[in-house]
């Protein structure tokens, strides 16, 4: 891949860098309930590791949404079934840190030999078990990352590595439109169009093949809008549904509308996956730190992008959330 602008590397990049070139059998996984970022850093990572000659499989405790469909298509991403890990001398978790985020993979992971190496964009956590990591917390995208690595290796990205590391950085820019998106993204995504994306047809596939009860999901959705501290703060909450499932809606996509709203700081959401456990999700739009308020729930991310798991009621966990991010507010 031709080099776009990135920094130097660290040298714990660099040490990352001459792990891979090192490594023969390497295993890819990311967090649970896959997003492009995740889906679309491993597209690139598995294109550009077997360039090297290397074996790539991909084992992930979830199945990629079926949007990613054109990713699904051409990359084969593995999903636990509750058997042994594969074969490997190098596992890779991307965009996540926290080797908890692999669900029901964990405990296996953790026993799993070999050399262990993250790939991300997100804060570290102070418990460092792996062996390398590639990090850096001003990347838009982990997908930006890969790109680098590419580039370091001298490898250029196939259709399917341009088309995930695309994925990644239009999912976690919010399609350039996020303050993460700086020169080196834009210039990143430059040489993807010039190898082949086209812009519109990616959009298309993404963001365009809703079935039809989403209008009215995200509707429902929006009705539950409880706005605070003068509509400063927002708070969105969504129980699972009357057959006990979990509603399939893109968080971003609601979290967006309200973040328009002129007064707003921040959006919090607060989606129950299951009886008595609760998912986080927090978007920023000015100097407050939602990292900061996910990280008082075991959980972290960005200044202005951040989620957590909650143990508890969806009544209980929003409330909690709820006052503590409102404490935060008026800190």
């Amino acid at each position: 891949m031709e080099r776009t602008y990135h920094p130097d590397l660290d040298p714990e990049q660099e040490h990352a860098i001459k792990i891979l070139k090192g490594a023969k059998n390497v295993l890819l996984t990311g967090h649970e309930r896959p997003d492009g970022d995740c889906i679309g850093a491993q597209a690139a990572l598995t294109g550009v590791l077997e360039a090297l000659g290397k074996k790539v499989t991909i084992l992930n405790p979830d199945p990629p949404e079926l949007r990613f469909g054109l990713l699904s298509a051409a990359i084969n991403y593995g999903v636990d079934d509750g058997g042994p890990i594969p074969p490997h001398d190098l596992l890779i978790l991307l965009d996540g840190s926290e080797l908890s985020r692999t669900g029901a993979l964990t405990e296996r992971f953790g026993r799993a030999p070999g050399t262990k190496m993250v790939i991300d964009h997100h804060i570290l956590p102070t418990d460092r078990w792996w062996d390398a990591c590639f990090h850096d917390v001003t990347a838009s995208s982990t997908g930006v990352l890969v790109a680098r690595i590419a580039s370091e290796l001298g490898v250029e990205l196939n259709e399917a590595g341009a088309r995930g590391v695309f994925t990644s950085i239009v999912t976690d820019t919010g399609w350039f439109k996020y303050s993460n998106t700086d020169a080196e993204t834009l210039a990143v995504a430059a040489s993807l169009v010039n190898k082949g994306i086209e812009v519109s047809t990616e959009y298309m596939d993404l963001f365009q093949r809703r079935p039809t009860t989403h209008p009215v999901e995200l509707g429902h959705l929006l009705t539950r809008t409880e706005f605070h501290a003068d509509g400063r703060l927002a708070l969105l909450t969504l129980p699972l549904d009357p057959s006990g499932k979990v509603h399939e809606m893109e968080t971003d996509e609601a979290l967006d509308v309200v973040r328009s709203v002129g007064t707003i700081e921040v959006v919090i959401f607060v989606r129950e996956v299951r009886p008595g456990l609760c998912k986080l999700s927090a978007r920023s739009k000015t100097s407050y730190d939602v990292a900061a308020l996910a990280r008082n729930f075991g959980g972290g991310g960005h200044r202005k992008a951040s989620g957590a798991t909650i143990d508890g009621s969806l009544q209980d966990a929003s409330q909690s959330v709820l006052r503590a991010a409102l404490e935060a507010l008026d800190a």
